[in-house]
């Protein structure tokens, strides 16, 4: 197993709001509220490849549907990450990607933006959030602009490679060279809070828990 697998498996493990605080802590940027899972189930984690829409022509070259290259880069431990902020409602994802991306095994797709044929990503299982849904297609709407570049999700800038978890709380996105210190932070958090449910179950007064600790959980 490679070391960002290692990462990626950890960072699975490891559930948004945990992961927040850690950012809290380290006083990074990375967690990105509005973006609903609309398919799939469960937490995904990942490395990004991002896609970047807008509008106008297409970069020179051979013309490719929107999508493509980054489905044919990714397998299993990377998230396709797709900025689609032109305003122009059009979707930036669609049935057929889906069903690539599903064979490919990539682990899911984050979308600032309209996704479309999200049925047909719901009867593939394949983890789908976006910030809305539509039915117009891109075609004669939106243009890829490029493949591995700086996309900009929320009040995060995403760079290929970046590291992504996703879950119903919220999509968080961790800069490669913040990883380690990130997955340390968040896991010594979680630790933390596996005592405090330990002793609200042993029939601790959940104010005394919850003063005692949670208000000083991300000091020191």
């Amino acid at each position: 197993m490679s070391e960002s697998e290692s990462y990626v498996q950890r960072l699975r493990r490891l559930d948004c709001c945990a992961v927040s605080d850690a950012l809290d802590k380290l006083q990074l940027p990375g967690t990105v509220t509005g973006l609903q899972q609309r398919s799939g189930a469960g937490r995904i984690a990942g490395r990004a490849i991002t896609v970047k829409l807008g509008t106008g022509a297409p970069p020179p070259g051979p013309a490719r549907h929107l999508g493509c290259t980054a489905i044919e880069q990714a397998g299993p431990e990377n998230i396709i990450v797709v900025e689609q902020r032109t305003g122009v409602e059009a979707g930036s994802w669609g049935g057929l990607l889906s069903l690539g991306a599903k064979v490919r095994g990539v682990a899911g797709i984050v979308a600032d933006g309209p996704v479309r044929d999200i049925d047909e990503a719901i009867d593939f299982e394949f983890p789908v959030f976006s910030r809305a849904l539509t039915a117009f297609t891109a075609r004669s709407r939106v243009v890829e602009q490029g493949t591995n570049v700086a996309v900009q999700v929320g009040n995060a800038t995403v760079q290929g490679g970046d590291y992504v978890v996703a879950d119903r709380s919220a999509v968080i996105f961790i800069a490669a060279r913040d990883i380690v210190r990130v997955l340390e932070t968040a896991e010594a958090i979680v630790r933390k809070e596996a005592v405090m449910a330990k002793a609200i179950l042993a029939g601790t007064p959940i104010g005394e828990v919850m003063g005692g600790n949670y208000e000083h959980m991300l000091k020191g």
